[in-house]
């Protein structure tokens, strides 16, 4: 979905064009797998992060058309509200001090936007969920003006034969409405984590993304409340669930868990994408069928938690890389670092285990333990391996950190960089104190007033230490 296109309207013969388009490149990408044609080298890892931009009062400031023009980097794009934006990390190998130099890169990057931010009398925050986001704020009015995102509105809406989304996410507390356009999806905001693989191994690495879903989103859950209500420990995932909801099954949601583990590879996932998924941005692009330009445009918009990508080398070779998508922005830099150091070590050493993790764990186990985790966070019961069942702290404190760090040692990574990071999610499960669970701290303490949870959360945010050493 960070690919422009020219227009948003699109006729019949546009569908029809594209369909046989994205046939073909689908038909060439199964012969790549099966010639061998992709990319080997080394594990790399890489981010991008959505912020939102907040005036003064910590509310969603919709100046992101000349924020960027005066922040001028290639690295900081738009999204789709005019109060977001999408930072990006350039690719690190894994090893050495890659996770240091993604934190140095990334805190350099978030320096120079907050100082551009400022001359827009703004400021930006990384959290899952603004708490001082209102049904207001989500209009057509505050979508960013690219023909990307007005194309996908109509669509969805088409799809849904102009029915309104429905919202109806029962936590704590029980919210139900209607909106009337995609900008819902602007509401939720992440820290995606891509991990470069190779295609005899991608399989297991999707699986293994899979299993690490549940336990990642209780150790990072930052979104527990949504217009002013207390749902559920990371809210982020019913809403971008159902924000763009279309389909009536598991088999074409386009927001999906998925409906199984990968059996032989990755091409499977993109299988489905012809077979089950209908096209909604339809753009033809004169590129040769080798860029796999509408294959690529197509799963752009299938937003699996775990999502296979394609790219392409310096040298055109094409190469494969898992979307680990489940983690919400924020809280700090040093949080969102090391729950990435988390997921490559404990995804490498899942991949190592010479019985794969998914024959221990079925596919339904980990499909509820992750809805489970979005729920409850760290006091989360759930199934472990071999049908063990327990609290998720304990799982992730007594097998997944030892794995991860056995992980990050395979990698390369330095013992000195593999205590650090592992050390901050070790102390936030120990202390039970994610994101969400110290803004409910905070407004047990203070009471429901969102503007100052806000303020409050964005002065810890800015002081850089850890969530789980926050007052």
């Amino acid at each position: 979905m960070g690919q422009e296109i020219s227009d948003s309207r699109f006729s019949e013969a546009d569908f029809l064009a594209f369909q046989e388009r994205l046939r073909v490149e689908t038909a060439l990408l199964d012969r790549w797998f099966h010639e061998g044609r992709f990319a080997v080298s080394e594990a790399k890892g890489g981010f991008e992060l959505e912020a939102w931009l907040v005036d003064r009062d910590a509310r969603p400031a919709g100046v992101n058309q000349a924020y960027l023009e005066r922040l001028d980097s290639v690295l900081v794009v738009p999204e789709l509200a005019t109060f977001n934006v999408e930072i990006n990390g350039s690719p690190q190998p894994l090893r050495g001090r890659a996770l240091s130099l993604m934190a140095e890169e990334l805190a350099a990057t978030w320096g120079r936007c907050n100082r551009v931010a400022g001359d827009f009398d703004a400021r930006l925050a990384m959290v899952g969920i603004l708490p001082t986001v209102t049904p207001a704020d989500l209009c057509l009015a505050n979508m960013s003006p690219l023909q990307r995102y007005r194309a996908l509105n109509e669509q969805v809406l088409r799809l849904r034969q102009g029915r309104p989304l429905e919202v109806d996410i029962q936590g704590r507390e029980h919210l139900r409405m209607q909106h009337r356009d995609v900008m819902l999806e602007s509401a939720a905001t992440s820290f995606q984590i891509h991990l470069k693989v190779s295609a005899e191994r991608g399989a297991r690495y999707y699986n293994a993304s899979k299993i690490l879903s549940a336990p990642m989103v209780a150790l990072a859950a930052n979104s527990p409340f949504l217009f002013g209500r207390s749902l559920w420990e990371e809210t982020r995932i019913p809403l971008f669930e159902q924000s763009v909801a279309v389909g009536a099954s598991d088999l074409t949601k386009r927001v999906t868990f998925g409906i199984r583990y990968a059996h032989r590879s990755l091409m499977e996932c993109f299988e489905a994408n012809l077979a089950r998924y209908p096209v909604i941005l339809p753009q033809l692009m004169e590129e040769p069928p080798e860029r796999l330009a509408h294959l690529r445009l197509h799963n752009g918009t299938i937003w699996r938690w775990n999502r296979p990508l394609i790219g392409f080398d310096r040298g055109g070779a094409p190469h494969l890389r898992i979307e680990h998508r489940v983690a919400p922005a924020g809280p700090t830099i040093p949080d969102m670092i090391a729950n990435a150091a988390f997921y490559f070590g404990a995804a490498r050493a899942l991949v190592d285990m010479e019985i794969p993790p998914e024959q221990r764990l079925p596919f339904e186990q980990a499909r509820d333990n992750f809805y489970a985790a979005a729920r409850a966070g760290l006091e989360a019961r759930v199934a472990g391996f071999d049908g063990a069942r327990g609290g998720i702290d304990a799982w992730i404190l007594d097998t997944l950190l030892p794995l991860a760090e056995q992980g990050l040692n395979a990698l390369g990574i330095d013992p000195s960089e593999i205590d650090i990071w592992l050390g901050i999610i070790e102390e936030r499960v120990r202390s039970g104190q994610t994101g969400a669970a110290w803004q409910r701290a905070w407004v047990r303490r203070h009471g429901p007033d969102m503007q100052g949870l806000a303020e409050a959360y964005l002065d810890r945010q800015a002081s850089g230490t850890p969530v789980a050493t926050w007052r």
